[in-house]
């Protein structure tokens, strides 16, 4: 095990003393209520090993404690040693690290973890349902590379397919307005959908341009290549408003030319049956095969992934794979993962699924299907435009000059920041209900609360001035509520590394709420004694507590940043 601090160090350091255990035999834990201690350890593995009641193996614990530079006391708690920290090193060691810098442990050092996410298809719109995939597997991006992973980031366009013929079959039989664009193409593949419903020979229409697009055949070839590039270029708009920058776009179709070459492979290997004229793999514990190849001689999307996995580990040789894909995928990858083992890579117990659940609007699923869907581009700027006419309406209302000085940009970063956050905060396979009034919310679960707490955070800084916090006493820090501050700013490097390990962007969302929470606390102290406020008239008192309010204002922008926030400086 390993431990993030040197408080939680120290504490299972001491309890390998007193035990003859090693260290890592012991998990340091907060314990339930705050009161209670700063840290908790169970004596379990100890107990096991001198044949005790854990209750009895801490209290004997308990009894070999003297106080350390780092822990002031340990009392005995049922089958737990409650430790508490000297409070001086844990101030001195969240303001060091804040100003340093050097917030997170890099567990990730010299690994790579590639991470597949947004992947939408081409000649459709990026729409709103998108949104889980792109956010979630962007905040899973940023927090392992604040880890130290080296991360690639990867743009899996469904950009190969039976759809794809059938869209260039409709553009053969209808066009399309010059110049196409998106909105075009997708009316074209509803309409053609439509169609199939009283006409289903259209369907065969369509494989057939795909069996064109696949052998090669350079009109389909020509019009694919088009259809791509205007869909790329819309994505990247959106992309550009979420500040995601993929390390790889490579789509379904950079894998056609592997097919020949995976095909003969499996069947080399003895694991390519047919059924009903198409070629598939038989699977121990499912019910039905993984298809390969159909009748007609076209490949799948779960070929093209098999040669996807391979390249991936080829070219980077991952410490970890991950696929950001809904749910509703969770069959497929576990085929998948179960073909890749049986073809004898050791490598696939490194690829893992990271299925989230659905998001809707007004309790409605969106569909691209359908044609009706809600553009992702669209929620983004009406979330910008609501948090500017906020910003203009209460620089009029208090009849005052505003602290931001561009409102544009920093209604894009709140508005835009709200929505993302909206669709992070909950447990990543739960589905979501996008609730307008609740994501734009000022107060509550939500960006916005954050982005306000922050930017209180820099008023404070920039009103004090100069004030020479740098270097400020902090044992001038006595009152509860800086305690709590610290203590919370503490335990950002393991919250920030139990959001990797569980991927859990959400794990991050519900600690920073919290920080915001303490601070909050520790600000409006002040409304009712003057002697607690951040800028006291104690000097000295006063440096030190905007020493932690600079750390806090750093762990807040540092904590954001890692879901993909952008933090501003007023609002």
């Amino acid at each position: 095990m390993s431990f993030h601090t040197p408080f939680a160090a120290a504490c299972a350091d001491f309890m390998a003393r007193a035990t003859d255990l090693p260290a890592a035999s012991f998990a340091v834990d907060a314990p339930p209520r705050r009161e209670m201690g700063d840290f908790a350890v169970g004596c379990f593995a100890a107990a096991k090993a001198q044949g005790k009641n854990p209750a009895v193996v801490a209290a004997e614990i308990v009894a070999k404690f003297a106080p350390t530079d780092l822990l002031a006391s340990a009392t005995a708690a049922g089958p737990f040693v409650n430790f508490q920290l000297q409070r001086g090193p844990v101030f001195a060691y969240c303001v060091e690290r804040a100003a340093a810098g050097t917030l997170l442990p890099q567990p990730g050092a010299d690994q790579t973890i590639c991470i597949d996410y947004s992947s939408p298809n081409i000649s459709k719109h990026l729409a709103f349902h998108h949104i889980r995939s792109t956010v979630i597997g962007h905040a899973l991006a940023q927090i392992f590379r604040g880890l130290g992973y080296r991360v690639i980031g990867i743009n899996h366009l469904g950009d190969w397919g039976t759809t794809h013929g059938m869209l260039i079959a409709a553009f053969k039989k209808w066009g399309a307005p010059e110049p196409i664009d998106v909105t075009a193409l997708n009316a074209l593949y509803v309409r053609f959908r439509d169609e199939m419903k009283t006409n289903p020979d259209l369907e065969n229409e369509g494989r057939a341009w795909f069996k064109k697009l696949e052998d090669g055949d350079a009109e389909a070839r020509a019009l694919w290549q088009k259809f791509r590039d205007v869909s790329w270029a819309e994505f990247e708009t959106v992309y550009a408003m979420l500040g995601i920058k993929f390390d790889e776009i490579r789509g379904e179709s950079a894998y056609e030319p592997d097919m020949p070459r995976v095909m003969a492979e499996l069947r080399d290997k003895g694991m390519v049956t047919e059924s009903q004229g198409a070629q598939v793999v038989e699977l121990d514990g499912e019910k039905t095969p993984m298809l390969l190849v159909t009748k007609d001689g076209t490949t799948l999307y779960a070929t093209r992934d098999i040669a996807a996995a391979q390249y991936r580990w080829n070219t980077y040789h991952f410490a970890r794979s991950l696929y950001v894909v809904d749910r509703g995928q969770a069959l497929h990858f576990r085929q998948l993962w179960k073909a890749l083992a049986k073809a004898g890579y050791a490598w696939s117990s490194k690829c893992e699924h990271v299925p989230f659940g659905l998001v809707r609007i007004g309790g409605k699923k969106t569909s691209t299907r359908g044609g009706n869907v809600v553009l992702l581009k669209d929620v983004f700027n009406e979330a910008s435009d609501e948090i500017a006419e906020r910003i203009q309406a209460s620089v009029q209302n208090n009849d005052r000059t505003s602290e931001v000085t561009d409102i544009a940009g920093t209604a894009q970063k709140v508005g835009i920041g709200a929505v993302m956050f909206a669709n992070l905060m909950s447990q990543r396979e739960k589905d979501v209900d996008f609730d307008w009034e609740k994501v734009m919310a000022t107060d509550g679960d939500s960006g916005v609360y954050l982005q306000y707490a922050h930017a209180r955070c820099a008023s404070i800084l920039r009103k004090a001035g100069s004030d020479g916090h740098a270097n400020a006493d902090l044992s001038k820090l006595t009152q509860p509520g800086e305690w709590a501050l610290a203590r919370r700013i503490l335990d950002y490097g393991d919250m920030a590394v139990r959001a990797g390990n569980n991927c859990e962007p959400h794990v991050i969302c519900h600690y920073l709420l919290e920080l915001a929470g303490d601070f909050s606390r520790f600000y409006t102290a002040g409304n009712g004694d003057a002697t607690l406020r951040v800028l006291c008239e104690d000097g000295h008192t006063r440096a030190a507590r905007l020493a932690l309010t600079e750390a806090t204002k750093t762990v807040l922008a540092h904590g954001m940043a890692l879901l993909g926030l952008q933090a501003v400086e007023a609002v």
